[in-house]
């Protein structure tokens, strides 16, 4: 069986030391389409909380493998289902952390399964960096009976979007972010997009979060220092050259968003919680 859920559920992954600097931050912002000189040169770099996510495993160069205990899935049956991001403190545009990951959950959609990991980056000190929280969707592995987990439905309001968004994607985009730490041949391989599902390859999921988290920075807030954590779910796929499209809803403390490529959702449930002042 592809998925014991009895053995991955609160299974403890190996630890990942990782270091970066300001070279990995600089190439992960331009691989984003970031142009600002605040994300774009050294002096006074100012880091996305994204680059948090891929910041342990920015340096891999071989494709991503699904195998983990109690887990052993075919890498084109999966697709990033949900991604959330929880800062703890500002970071730095270099430094070294050991990254923490379980499994923390195996849901059962019926015709998929989503395996559930959390992971926190703590400093050499002992100072949490940030908390991640992802969803792994694997096509044609669920009906095992498990729960079927919540639905983490997050309705904008009912009212015109305080604010909307266009973001170009580049074309090249994909090739780009690659170099992020994520090879999967999904997003470069004509015949293996075709095995997963798709004509063409597509622009990661990751990629889109990034580059609407830089978005809404931008546009609604004063710097990314000013991001206390960031959540979607990822609703649709991206082709690299489309533009994205996100309406931001101030609601109470909070910002919920949306993003579309032309009339396609990408970005679902997604909510952005601004650092208290």
């Amino acid at each position: 069986m592809p998925i014991d859920p009895a053995v991955a559920i609160g299974a403890e992954l190996p630890e990942v030391e990782f270091t970066w600097t300001h070279s990995d931050v600089l190439l992960y912002h331009l691989a984003l389409g970031a142009t600002e000189l605040r994300y774009v040169y050294e002096e006074g770099l100012r880091v996305l909380p994204t680059f948090g996510v891929v910041a342990p495993r920015f340096h891999e160069t071989a494709p991503p493998v699904v195998s983990f205990p109690g887990v052993e899935i075919d890498l084109a049956r999966v697709l990033h289902g949900t991604q959330e991001i929880t800062v703890h403190t500002p970071l730095p545009a270099s430094g070294e952390a050991v990254l923490r990951t379980r499994i923390s959950d195996v849901w059962d959609k019926g015709k998929a399964a989503v395996i559930v990991q959390e992971a926190t980056a703590v400093t050499p000190d002992g100072t949490a960096l940030f908390t991640t929280r992802s969803g792994i969707f694997a096509r044609g592995e669920g009906g095992f009976g498990g729960d079927r987990g919540p639905s983490g439905k997050v309705e904008p309001p009912s009212r015109e979007p305080d604010f909307v968004i266009e973001t170009p994607t580049l074309p090249q985009q994909a090739y780009l972010y690659r170099l992020c730490g994520d090879r999967n041949p999904l997003h470069a391989d004509p015949a293996f997009a075709r095995r997963a599902g798709f004509d063409r390859p597509i622009l990661h999921g990751l990629c889109t979060y990034g580059v609407v988290c830089r978005a809404v920075v931008d546009a609604v807030l004063d710097g990314p220092e000013r991001v206390s954590s960031f959540g979607a779910k990822f609703a649709g796929v991206v082709f690299p050259g489309e533009t994205l499209t996100t309406r931001v809803w101030r609601d109470g403390p909070r910002l919920v968003l949306t993003t579309s490529a032309g009339d396609r959702p990408v970005l679902a449930d997604a909510v952005l919680t601004p650092a208290e002042d």
